[in-house]
Formats: structure tokens, C-alpha cells, sequence
């Protein structure tokens, strides 16, 4: 098991996790079930109900490990990912209005969003980089980043809260997460 204090190959975690190798699955909820668990319960508002949901992420981890396929993005983002739309499925499923939306899995928006949300997990952050960078956006395209890929919400919903036009919302994001990317590079 890793120390602590290296990283985590989350790539060699997730092809023991596909090899049935328990312990894969224990360092990887030990080293970021925090972090992952923060991710549902900003999603899923309720802590009871994100500890439910964050272990039926964590058994879809384990069961789907052998779907992963590192010349797609990195494990850590693969994980984030997984987590993520489990948290958003279980949203969805329960119908919570303000939350998120009703949609359709498929929607090409949400497919969007995810893909962006993944390129920015896909490498491990410097966080007071990244926070340096969200500082040089304009306040409006911040907060709709920030509404997007911590709260979880919809483009529609970020639109709505701010009273803003649903396309311009969907170009500040895309723009915002391309200064992103060139400010992080």
C-alpha cells in the first residue's frame, strides 16, 4: 500500500480494482473519500442520503474499473467522474427540482459538462493555481464555472440563477474553462 505522502496511481489503483484486488478499492476511498464525498453531498444536499449515494459510487467504481481506459483521461478523473454522475443519477431519480433539472442521461448538455468537468480532473491541480486563475475571470463567468463543476448544476439552472441568457452561459463556461486551461498550463 502507498505511503501517504506519494501519490496515488490512480491508474494502477483501478487495474487492481478490474483484477478483483480489494485492497485497490480500500486505498482509493481512503486516500480521496473526503474529497469524493464532498463532490455528492454538494450535489445531493442531503449528508444521510450523499453517504448512501457515495457508497453505491464507490461499488461502481469497483464494478466498472475494468471499463477503464487510461488512453481516455486519467483514473483520478475517471473516478471523479464515475462519482459524479452517480451523485447526479441519484438527484435525478428523486426528482429534486431545485437541485437540478429532469433530464434525459443522454442530453447533449450534460454530456458537454461532464466532458469539460473530466479535462479539468483529468490532472492533479495546484490548488492556489487554480484559484489564482479563477480570480483573473470576470466575476459572472467565475460564478458560472464555479455553479457548473462544484454545485452540480445544469446550464439551464446556472441561466436561471442568473438571470442570464442559457448561450451565453454555455460560451462563458466554455471560454472560461479554455483561460482556465491556458492560465493552468
Amino acid at each position: 500500500m502507498p505511503q501517504r505522502s506519494e501519490p496515488l496511481d490512480h491508474e494502477a489503483a483501478l487495474a487492481a480494482c478490474a483484477r478483483g484486488e480489494r485492497f485497490a478499492l480500500r486505498v482509493i476511498y481512503e486516500r480521496e473519500g473526503r474529497w469524493l464525498l464532498g463532490v455528492v453531498q454538494r450535489i445531493v444536499r442531503d449528508p444521510a442520503r450523499a453517504e448512501e449515494v457515495f457508497q453505491d459510487a464507490m461499488l461502481q467504481v469497483w464494478s466498472r474499473a475494468a471499463t477503464f481506459d487510461p488512453s481516455l483521461g486519467s483514473g483520478r478523473g475517471w473516478i471523479y467522474t464515475v462519482v459524479r454522475h452517480q451523485a447526479l443519477k441519484a438527484v435525478r431519480r428523486e426528482g429534486i427540482e431545485d437541485v437540478l433539472e429532469p433530464q434525459a442521461l443522454g442530453d447533449l448538455a450534460d454530456a458537454r459538462q461532464s466532458a469539460q468537468h473530466e479535462a479539468l480532473e483529468a490532472n492533479p491541480l495546484d490548488t492556489d493555481r487554480l484559484e489564482r486563475c479563477l480570480e483573473r475571470l470576470e466575476p459572472e463567468r467565475r460564478a458560472c464555472v464555479l455553479h457548473a463543476f462544484v454545485d452540480g448544476y445544469t446550464h439551464d439552472q446556472i441561466a436561471r440563477r442568473l438571470a442570464t441568457p442559457l448561450g451565453t452561459v454555455k460560451a462563458w463556461i466554455r471560454r472560461s474553462l479554455l483561460a482556465l486551461r491556458e492560465c493552468m498550463a
